[in-house]
């Protein structure tokens, strides 16, 4: 994918704000980007587990749905923008 249109779709995003375990963070990337088109994780600060979701749009429903799921297995926790 061509860099501007990758920069074109995340200012298309609804943007989420998360804090997670440290070391999880890969973890969440992985799961995330495994569904093709419904979230870029981005790390903001790592020493605080800080991310952001770009959350394609209309997939809101699924992202809150993988991120509930994965709740139960890893501290994920809504905040603020960062």
């Amino acid at each position: 994918m061509h860099l501007y249109k990758c920069l074109f779709m995340l200012k298309a995003t609804v943007k989420k704000y998360y804090r997670v375990d440290r070391r999880e963070i890969h973890f969440l990337k992985f799961i995330l980007e495994g569904y093709d088109g419904v979230a870029v994780v981005r790390t903001i600060d790592p020493q605080e587990g800080l991310v952001v979701l770009h959350i394609g749009p209309g997939c809101e429903g699924i992202a809150d749905m993988i991120i509930q799921d994965l709740q139960r297995d890893i501290r994920i926790e809504r905040v603020e923008k960062g």
